[in-house]
């Protein structure tokens, strides 16, 4: 009978000291699930789909080619463009031709002038001479300032066909799709040789070399922890719990409620503050598993 009593005191203070652990430290600071930066990257032409080489779960580069938008249309409109601006800088050159001759007449008319008047200071001149001069300089001023009203809607043409072209150039190099970050496909939502229109989201990609914990922690623990401070993340592994280490990147400034993701009524009506982490992934950490935040000081416990 003493021996049973024994036992009996043995588990109980086992309990009681396990227990006491449990109460101590055996509770995480935080839980949360892991994020990542998703970008869509949508079409900006409109078009057949070209040459789109890309499956869920490839890994991209950032600035990486991976299709195209057909270009043909483009092409022939720049082409057409090219045309035109051709044919009106043949008029143009005529006009211009005409200006030059003004213009050398009007050089010569000045070398006229600037003789009479030393003429004249020698008394070898007359003002009449002077007048006849002046008068040659206005009218050739005259002309060239009809001519180039004369050409003014030529030289706005020529303008607009640049201003077109750039346009084109843009749209062609905008028929590119250029992957815009270093990360893995998410998804995929079209298909080579599809219409597409502008504005179409064509895939989706994140980086997950390194993710993002999302946890909310309680005003009392907020005293306790800052960006740039080390913490221990775990998930669930088959053997147990895996352990990374994190860095907290973001403090949220302003508390809020609860997500409803908690399942007690009265936890989801308590305001809390979200932290982010930043953990290396070494593949193993998926886009929304659970993980649990430790603080330094208790997982070195």
């Amino acid at each position: 009978m003493m021996k049973n009593i024994k036992k009996i005191l043995i588990v109980l203070t086992v309990i009681n000291v396990l227990t006491a652990c449990n109460n101590n430290g055996d509770k995480a600071d935080g839980y949360g699930n892991f994020e990542a930066t998703e970008i869509s990257v949508s079409a900006e032409n409109t078009g057949k789909l070209m040459a789109f080489t890309i499956e869920e779960g490839t890994v991209l580069e950032h600035n990486q080619l991976i299709g195209y938008i057909d270009t043909i249309p483009l092409h022939l409109k720049k082409n057409q463009l090219m045309v035109q601006k051709d044919v009106i800088n043949a008029k143009s050159k005529g006009v211009l031709s005409q200006i030059d001759v003004l213009q050398a007449k009007l050089k010569t008319a000045s070398i006229n002038k600037n003789r009479v008047e030393n003429l004249i200071k020698d008394s070898a001149g007359t003002q009449k001479q002077l007048d006849d001069v002046v008068g040659e300089i206005d009218v050739i001023k005259t002309q060239i300032r009809s001519v180039e009203t004369q050409n003014a809607p030529v030289v706005n043409e020529l303008k607009s066909i640049d201003v077109q072209l750039q346009q084109l150039e843009d749209q062609i190099q905008k028929s590119k799709i250029i992957n815009p970050i270093n990360g893995t496909v998410l998804s995929k939502y079209a298909e080579s040789n599809e219409i597409v229109a502008f504005g179409k989201p064509l895939y989706k990609i994140a980086d997950l070399s390194t993710m993002e914990l999302r946890v909310y922690v309680s005003e009392t623990q907020l005293a306790n922890i800052f960006i740039g401070e080390s913490v221990s993340v775990k998930i669930d592994d088959q053997n147990g719990m895996k352990t990374y280490e994190g860095t907290i990147s973001w403090i949220a400034s302003e508390a809020e409620f609860t997500p409803k993701i908690i399942q007690t009524k009265e936890e989801r009506v308590a305001l809390v503050y979200a932290v982010k982490i930043q953990v290396k992934n070494d593949g193993s950490i998926k886009i929304g598993m659970p993980a649990e935040m430790w603080l330094s000081t208790k997982s070195n416990q």
